[in-house]
């Protein structure tokens, strides 16, 4: 069903809702605003609160900007590449095949979620590389869409996790070439952090 649903996946957008738990001080913070993923490696996510910030991925350009301080981080994704797709644009337009050569699954079970039937996977990476990042990944499908609705993923050696949950989803609309364009202000301050 996976690889029926990537077959005809074209672009998505859809509500964020990003919550990062930091379990050594009981923190959670959590962003909202939209999401928009097209098949040919680009994507952009427009937070609007609590601040405004966009991370735009255009191939191997990463870009994250920050308004309030009109700064643009710039980063060139190219030899992380298969590591930036595990994370950036999991599940939406993957196929079964790609997830069992990255990782290892485990279906957890069936589960109401968001008035939704969703299968319940667990995703352990494979490759060390991403396994010292990400421990496991838990990710929620909606069995309608076979298009996740939420994904869970848990950092290695702490509690540490971050959710990325997904409303209002709209498969294959039209979305203009300009959505993936840099649009930020001339005047901000690009920096290439090494990493």
């Amino acid at each position: 069903m996976l690889d029926k649903s990537a077959q005809d996946f074209h672009t998505l957008t859809a509500d964020i809702e990003h919550i990062k738990y930091t379990a050594v001080v009981k923190d959670t913070s959590t962003e909202t605003g939209q999401i928009f993923v097209r098949r040919d490696d680009k994507m952009r996510i427009d937070f609007q609160k609590p601040d405004p910030r966009t991370i735009l991925r255009n191939g191997d350009a990463l870009y994250i900007f920050t308004p309030k301080i009109n700064r643009v981080e710039e980063y060139n994704i190219g030899k992380h590449r298969a590591f930036a797709d595990q994370y950036l644009a999991l599940g939406f337009g993957t196929k079964g095949d790609t997830l069992k050569k990255n990782y290892v699954l485990t279906l957890i079970g069936e589960e109401d979620f968001d008035s939704r039937k969703t299968v319940v996977l667990e995703l352990t990476p494979k490759s060390e590389q991403a396994r010292s990042q990400i421990a496991r990944i838990r990710m929620w499908i909606d069995e309608a869409s076979w298009l996740p609705v939420q994904q869970k993923f848990f950092e290695t050696s702490s509690d540490d996790y971050f959710l990325s949950h997904y409303t209002h989803l709209m498969k294959n609309l039209k979305i203009a070439d300009a959505k993936f364009k840099p649009d930020w202000p001339k005047s901000a301050k690009i920096e290439k952090p090494r990493g």
